[in-house]
This record gives structure tokens, sequence and C-alpha cells, in this order.
């Protein structure tokens, strides 16, 4: 028999801002007993990965397992590897926090365990062929990446039986091809299976090199895997087997480098594993791909033609989903911002590691795990990018009031953006519906307009369908699982026809109805909703004064009558308040009654919490609850109130109004299947309104947002 030899690698992460008792049960599921079982096995020998984020809660909350990792570093038995601290997607963070990430991960892991990591995980195996030269210079020997990279090259499974060169410049970066096989084995199937799958591997020559790596968390905490895992002993035989079996040499990613040659060099294109291109697809495209791949395997051809479909790639995400973009240009923005900065270097790395902890790759995309569709997430990310502009802006100004306007192309849409910021607030605006895209409350490090709108996806379909999932051995893989955490979801698969956010504007036709407007499935009778407005900037003082305008066409009374909307905001240095002022002026000869709304979108944590509730002219309704659907008449002022956080947000105005009210909320898959998610409340305050020929309307409101001790 033929030795083989087998590299194994464990890959632990945490997004920011997850829950304490989510890391919690995941170390006593997962990170703990594996580690227990890996000491009682001293010829296992593996690598391993620990995002910055992770080890350092780890180090908080149980500093005796970091102690015990550093003694089966020094033994020999495990390998570290590095990665960017906050675990980001490498490829599209400023080179600077690319460098930077990597340093502070790496120098972190050194301290920790006295092992200078030589390999770096590739957060979500996103790669991009300019990362060679950038890892290269970071001090990276290599990487491992799904043999799907691989495969995209043209190669073969009985190509991959080793590592490879490849270069950037003439930086050279060593890669390791994860196999597919393995990952779809370990530990779904009987260790056997495995086992058994090496041996085929092993005879087909000498020096061959099988890599396993993947997510530790597949080790206990996705579904039904505690109780495979360790419950059942699978780790336990399958380290036996490894042991039993010794033509299976165990080997160290950096032991490989030294002791076995190269397959030669490979360019690979930018790829990650098949899943994630799947994922990055519109819903259509989503669709169309998994029919494709499922006819290609119900007619015996996947086998053979299978590495030649693929789907898209990672920065898709950036196109299929808004907010990914918004919080993406965020991003980007800042660290523009301290990359200029006069800062103290103690500020400087405050500032600093704000904005990397707003890299954390997770809420920018979304697949089978809830990332994008997690609004606790999306605020984690949002929070630390706040903090780190407010750090610099307050730095800059000295801590006095101060303002600041500008047109940019913010989101790169090719459309300037309206920013207006203060002390106290950040306001971006779109041109497209004259729409508010964030408002950030920067005492408190909130987005108000951190929402997700109702979209379809293309795993929906999986709701009715509801196919009986693939499992090996007694449990699934997480891909294969289809379950509900609750019934009737279906009717929760609403699809919003616009982008959801602040300052919408409205004409409802007469048959509008709150339901109606609630499901998206209401008739609008204007041309306003994303259709450009003109922009005028200025700033005068302490001041900004921004007016939006469009002149465009209402359904009213049978004709298509035109009429203008403009609409001026107002921020002063050192308020909270944005006011804003409504003409609408009818161009017609003739009267016209119109039927006109404001939307605005509140992002808060909790639907169903009563310490997050509604108020209407001073006084909480009957039900008062951020998801109920109601409507409120005659009145001139709404606030939202989160006595949580201590925060509350609401408008006031003029004129009585009446106010809809309705839960924003989106169903997703996540690890443990479908679910509903409250991602935030709309409120939309409207009313009927006759404009007199060549005349015109007018309105001023106040959005006011309060912060409490």
């Amino acid at each position: 028999m033929n030795p083989i030899y087998l590299a194994i690698g464990i890959h632990n992460h945490q997004p920011v801002g997850n829950f304490d008792f989510v890391l919690e049960d995941a170390y006593q599921k997962s990170y703990l007993p594996f580690f227990e079982i890996l000491e009682k096995n001293p010829h296992i020998r593996l690598a391993m990965h620990y995002s910055g984020i992770l080890l350092k809660w780890i180090e908080d909350h149980h500093p005796e397992y970091v102690e015990r990792l550093r003694i089966l570093v020094k033994s020999g038995q495990i390998e570290m590897m590095t990665g960017g601290y906050y675990e980001p997607i490498l490829s599209v963070i400023p080179e600077p926090d690319r460098q930077g990430q990597i340093r502070k991960l790496s120098d972190y892991i050194q301290k920790q365990t006295g092992d200078k990591p030589e390999g770096l995980w590739c957060a979500e195996r996103i790669w991009e062929p300019q990362l060679a030269g950038p890892l290269y210079r970071a001090g990276i020997g290599y990487t491992v990446l799904d043999d799907t990279h691989f495969k995209c090259a043209g190669l073969r499974d009985e190509d991959l039986y080793g590592y490879f060169l490849t270069e950037e410049l003439g930086q050279p970066l060593r890669l390791f091809p994860i196999s597919a096989r393995l990952r779809y084995t370990i530990p779904f199937q009987d260790p056997q299976v495995t086992v058994d799958y090496l041996r085929q591997v092993a005879e087909t020559g000498e020096n061959r090199l099988l890599v396993f790596a993947d997510d530790g968390e597949k080790f206990g905490v996705w579904p039904g895997t505690h109780e495979h895992v360790f419950g059942n002993g699978w780790l336990n035989r399958f380290f036996g087997l490894l042991k039993d079996n010794d033509w299976i040499r165990i080997i160290h990613f950096r032991d490989a480098l030294n002791q076995l040659p190269p397959h030669g060099r490979v360019y690979l294109p930018t790829a990650s594993y098949m899943e994630m291109m799947q994922w990055t697809l519109p819903a259509k495209g989503f669709r169309e791909y998994e029919d494709f791949e499922n006819r290609l395997k119900s007619d015996g051809l996947w086998d053979r033609y299978g590495i030649y479909v693929r789907g898209g790639i990672w920065r898709s995400f950036l196109a299929k989903y808004p907010e990914s973009n918004q919080m993406h240009k965020k991003m980007i923005r800042v660290s523009r911002k301290l990359s200029t900065a006069a800062l103290s270097r103690e500020d400087h790395e405050t500032a600093q590691d704000h904005l990397w902890a707003g890299q954390c790759n997770c809420p920018y995309w979304h697949g089978v795990f809830g990332g994008l569709y997690l609004p606790h997430l999306r605020h984690a990310n949002f929070s630390e990018l706040i903090q780190a502009e407010q750090l610099i802006d307050s730095r800059q100004h000295d801590g006095a009031q101060w303002i600041r306007s500008e047109l940019t192309d913010l989101d790169a849409d090719g459309h300037d953006e309206a920013i207006m910021e203060n002390d106290r607030l950040n306001l971006y605006f779109s041109p497209l519906g004259g729409r508010l895209t964030e408002l950030d409350d920067r005492i408190r490090a909130h987005n108000y307009l951190n929402l997700l709108s109702r979209k379809e996806e293309g795993y929906h379909r999986k709701l009715t369908e509801k196919p009986a999932g693939h499992s090996h051995d007694g449990v699934a893989s997480i891909h294969d699982i289809v379950q509900s955490k609750e019934e009737g979801l279906e009717r929760y698969l609403i699809v919003d026809s616009y982008q959801r956010g602040g300052w919408i504007d409205h004409f409802l036709g007469e048959a509008a109805t709150l339901d109606g407007f609630y499901k998206s499935a209401y008739p609008e009778a204007g041309d306003f909703l994303s259709a450009p407005y003109s922009m005028s900037l200025k700033q005068v003082r302490k001041e900004a004064v921004l007016t939006l305008s469009r002149e465009g066409l209402v359904k009213t009374g049978g004709q298509s009558v035109p009429v203008v909307v403009e609409k001026t905001i107002r921020i002063s240095a050192g308020s909270a308040a944005v006011h804003v002022r409504y003409r609408i002026r009818n161009l017609s000869a003739d009267a016209h009654r119109f039927w006109f709304g404001i939307e605005n979108g509140f992002a808060f944590h909790a639907g169903s919490d009563p310490v997050r509730y509604y108020s209407f002219d001073g006084q909480k309704p009957g039900n008062a609850l951020l998801n109920s659907i109601a409507e409120q008449q005659n009145v001139k002022a709404f606030m939202l109130t989160d006595d949580a956080m201590g925060i509350s947000a609401g408008l006031k105005w003029t004129a009585p109004a009446s106010v809809w009210r309705f839960p924003l909320e989106t169903v997703s898959m996540s690890e443990s299947g479908f679910e509903r998610v409250y991602q935030g409340s709309v409120v939309l305050v409207h009313w009927k309104i006759e404009i007199p020929p060549k005349g015109s309307w007018s309105m001023e409101l106040v959005e006011q947002i309060e912060n409490r001790a």
C-alpha cells in the first residue's frame, strides 16, 4: 500500500456582534469537545484557525482553553493559521486594512500560542488572482482553497493530489486544494467511507496529498452534529481509524511544503466554493442554476462536466443586495477618512480597530447562513463604522459643533448622492426616489435605516415544495436541510417593489388599503418611487440645506396630472433634528384631489418586545408593539422608543394626518431552517388633499432623534 499524506485544517469563527449565549453554545457544543478529543489523540496533527474575534472571546471567557492550545502548539500537534483579524473578505477591503488585519491576527496568535503562522485562512475561501501579491507581502507562505477553484481552471480530481504555486508579479504563494469529497464525507458519513476514499487515492501513485479543511462548527454546532460527532462517537472513531491505518501520514501544511514538491504553477480565476457562487446569483438565476445542475445529475453528466458549471462571484452580492453595498461603501468612506486624518497614535489605533471590526464579512452576504438577513450583525458592523467615523470627526473638530455636506457618488451607481453630516447625525440621500438611505445617530452609533427590504430568494420555492433532506449516516448536511421554525411562513413571502428607506414619496391610488400597502400589493398612482430627483445642496455657516425635486405624473380622477414634488431638508450643527418642508404643485389647469403619503423606516432590534413600542401624540395605543399592523387617525406626531437602548425616533408635523404602520419582516434561510426575521418598522403618514389649478400644498415635518441615559 502506498502511503498517502493527509493535511487537516479546522476553521473556527463567530461574527462581530453575535450574542454571547451563541458563542458560549458553540464553545460548549463544538470548540471544547473537539479540543478535548484532540488532546487524547496525539497522533492527530492539524492546523487550527480562529478568527481574532473568537480567539479574543475565548481568552476572555475561557482562558484555560488558550493555555491548553499553547501546550498542543508547543508539542507540535497543532499548527496555527492566520487570516484577517475580524474575518473580512480580503479582496474587497483597502490594501492597508488588509495588511493591518493580517498582521494584527498573526501577532495575536504568536503572543497567545508562541507559533508564528505561515498559512492563511481566506474568509469563505473568496479568491481573486490579485491576492497572491498582498498575501506574499504580508509574510504568508500558503493558503488553502476549495478544489472548485482549481477545477474552474480546468484541473480534475486526479490532478489535485498535492499543492501548487501561483504568483503575482513574481511574488509567489503556495495553494492547497481542499477536497470536496472529504468536505462532504467528514463528518456526515461513516469514518470508514473517508478511509476507503484515501485508500483509493493512495493506490493511484506515490506522494499523494489530500486536504480536508472546513468549518469547526460542523463538528457540533450545525443541526444534529453534536450528538452525531460526540454523542455517537463519530470523532473518536475517525481519529482511531486514522491511527490504525498507518499508511495514512497526517502532515502539517508547513511540513508538506518542505517534504513534498509542488505539482506545478497554476493561475486560479476569481472563485469560491460551489454553493457560494450559486448564492450570489439573482433569484431567477439561482433557480435556473439549480435546475441545470439537477438536470446534469439526472442525465449522468455531472461528474464529467460539472467542473464547467459555476455561478457568480462574491462581489455580486453588492449588486444583488443594495443594503450590502451601502454598508460596503460606508466602510470604504470611513477607511479613506482614517487614511487622511491627523490623529494621535492612540486615537488612530482605536478608530482603526472599529473600522476593521466593521469589515467582518458575515453581514455583507447571504446564503444558507443568515448573514445579511440578521439585523444584529448588520447593526454591529454599522455601529463599529459609525464609532470609527465619530472618533475621527470629533478629533478633527476638537469636540466643537460642526457641519459638512457634499455631493458624491457614494454607492458607485453613477449618480451623486447627497451627504449631510454634523456632530450628531449622518444623512445619505439618493436621487433615485429622493430617498434617505442612511440615518446615523453618531452618539449611540446606530443607523436608523439599517433595514432590509423584502426580496425574492431563489430558495423560497423550497417552502412550498419541501423536498426531503438528503442525509448520510443519520445526519444531513446543512446544505440539504429544509425545515421551518414556524408554520405558515409562505404567507410572509412578500416582495417589495422598491428599496425601503426614509422620506419616500407616495401618491396612493383610490383602492389602496393598509393591508395592501403592507403586502406591497397596492395601486401607486404616481411615478416618483424610484425615479430620479434633481438635487441642490447648500451650506451656510452652521446649516446645510438640501432641495430635492421632481416633476412627474399622478393618476387621479381618470387623468394623468403633472405634479412637482419639492422637499427641502435642513440640519444644523449640534442638532439631532431633521427639518423637512414639502411643497406639492399641481401644474394642471384644473383642481385635483391627491392621496399623498410620506414613508419612513425605523430599524430597531425587536418587534415583539414590550420595552420597544409606538406612541402617537405622546400616548401609547392599545397595541403599541413595533410589529403591530394598525392605523392611527387624526394625529400630528409619532415616536418609536427602545427603552433597552435608551433611544427614540419619530416625526411631528403641522396638520393632522392618518398613519399606517407595519413591521418589515423577511423570510430567509438560516443554519437551522427557514425563519421570519423582524427587520424594522415602516410608518406612512398620509393626507387626502385637494390642490387648486396651478396651486400648491405645503407641509412642515421634523424628524427627531432622542437619547436617554
